[in-house]
């Protein structure tokens, strides 16, 4: 992690889960770190938890990456005060308790694909363009994506819903963007992570206790992954990476 120290790492969806966990890995690591998210407080809470010199390193922005206008001024945000982003991990992604065929649900439909495929294309799209006004040319986007996002699991009781599709979506969206930063002659990375079932909020305990025993994979464990992948030598991209927890039943 030597050659990130002091650089600039946004993570969006960092209230909690992986995001929260990012956050910590990453500036504990040595970088300085911006979290995103729609609960300020929770940020808040993150930074006062931080030892004394972590703290120092750790800023933090409201910022709902749904909302393409809120995207923009935060990472001009960002710019403006610490130089831009040099690495950005996409997180937020939110889940709905509702069904294709489902009446009435369009909103939340909707919701889904605002956050979890418009949100990382808008991220994405401003902190790439930071970089190449910059000349940053050895920056890295990672993208939370899901095993969803390359196959439906069937959990009894359960649909994936709207969330599967924008996973697919993601998984296509980060080859699209490959070939596209190929195409700027640029040597910035990106990086799909597609983890099985992780224990955090956004995951439906209830649908996975019909399953008996089931493990499930901490976010500190995607945020172990998240730094393995932007440590890779420059040479290396690690396009896509699947994690599961040993017993997984997917």
């Amino acid at each position: 992690m030597n050659r990130w120290s002091n650089r600039v790492a946004v993570v969006t969806g960092a209230s909690s889960g992986i995001g929260a966990a990012c956050c910590k890995d990453l500036v504990a690591k040595g970088m300085v770190v911006v979290g995103l998210a729609r609960r300020e407080n929770r940020l808040e809470e993150i930074k006062a938890a931080l030892p004394a010199d972590q703290a120092a390193r750790f800023h933090y922005h409201k910022c709902d990456v749904s909302d393409e206008k809120q995207v923009i001024e935060t990472f001009a945000w960002i710019e403006k005060t610490l130089g831009g982003a040099d690495v950005l991990v996409n997180n937020a992604g939110i889940s709905r308790h509702t069904t294709l065929t489902g009446e009435g649900n369009s909103a939340d439909l909707r919701a889904v694909l605002d956050t979890n495929v418009l949100g990382v294309s808008w991220c994405t799209r401003e902190a790439f363009n930071s970089m190449q006004r910059r000349k940053i040319d050895d920056g890295h986007i990672v993208i939370i994506n899901s095993i969803a996002g390359h196959r439906v699991p069937i959990l009894p009781g359960m649909s994936f819903n709207m969330y599967a599709p924008s996973k697919h979506a993601i998984t296509a969206l980060t080859e699209v963007l490959r070939q596209e930063f190929l195409a700027k002659g640029t040597k910035t990375k990106i990086t799909s992570i597609s983890p099985g079932a992780v224990d955090t909020e956004i995951i439906d305990k209830n649908a996975f206790t019909k399953l008996g025993d089931f493990p499930l994979l901490l976010a500190e464990d995607v945020a172990d992954a998240v730094s393995y992948c932007i440590q890779t030598p420059p040479n290396v991209q690690i396009h896509e990476l699947t994690i599961k927890p040993v017993g997984e039943k997917f």
